[in-house]
């Protein structure tokens, strides 16, 4: 959903349905796909680690790891190739740096201090 909105917001006339996936497409700076691609991972990868935190409460990092991992898996599944640019790797790695510290940051301001204290039992 990210990436076509991105799509939509940068006026690229064809969306790709691999756009998530595409670990082929070269990285130039000027070139407004491979924007499309770079803003729409990294955004994806940041609202996800702060919509784990009510599912998995203090795991972020875990569920982080898993889901990089199964979206390396597919994007190798829909290339039919083994991503190999350096720069993709980059981004991948920055994108789960980005989804854990989000994600972690958020749990822990959230789930260790309650916001209404606990009266004293007897």
């Amino acid at each position: 959903m990210i990436s076509s909105i991105c799509a939509g917001a940068m006026r690229i006339e064809h969306f790709d349905w691999k756009i998530p996936f595409d670990h082929k497409r070269q990285p130039f700076i000027t070139s407004v796909h491979y924007l499309v691609n770079l803003l729409s991972v990294e955004v994806t990868f940041i609202l996800s680690g702060l919509l784990f935190v009510p599912i998995v409460r203090s795991l972020v990092w875990d569920y982080a790891i898993t889901v990089t991992v199964l979206h390396i898996c597919m994007c190798c599944l829909v290339t039919a190739e083994f991503p190999l640019m350096w720069q993709w790797w980059l981004e991948i790695s920055c994108g789960l740096l980005l989804m854990v510290g989000c994600g972690q940051t958020l749990a822990h301001f959230t789930l260790s201090s309650p916001l209404i204290k606990q009266p004293f039992e007897r």
